[in-house]
C-alpha cells in the first residue's frame, strides 16, 4: 500500500496532523477506532466518505513511522 497518495499533511489543518485525502479525518482517528475494537466495515459504515484503501493507508503510515522510531534509553 502506497499511503503517500492518500495521507496528506497540511500545516493549517488539524494542527498539521496527517489526514486522509485532505479531509479532517486524521490517521490517529482511524487508528483509535481500530484499537477500540471497531472493524474496518464499522468504520466504513460510520464514515461513508472513507474507503478500505484509506484505512489500509493509515495502517501503512503508522507501520512506516514505527519502523523509523528510535528508542532512547535513559
Amino acid at each position: 500500500m502506497n499511503f503517500k497518495n492518500i495521507i496528506t499533511i497540511e500545516p493549517g489543518k488539524r494542527g498539521g496532523k496527517p489526514c486522509i485525502r485532505g479531509l479532517r479525518m486524521t490517521v490517529y482517528d482511524v487508528l483509535e477506532y481500530l484499537s477500540s475494537g471497531m472493524s474496518q466495515q464499522e468504520i466504513l459504515n460510520d464514515f461513508p466518505y472513507l474507503t478500505k484503501d484509506d484505512i489500509l493507508a493509515c495502517l501503512s503510515f503508522a507501520a512506516e513511522r514505527e519502523r523509523f522510531m528510535v528508542a532512547v534509553q535513559r
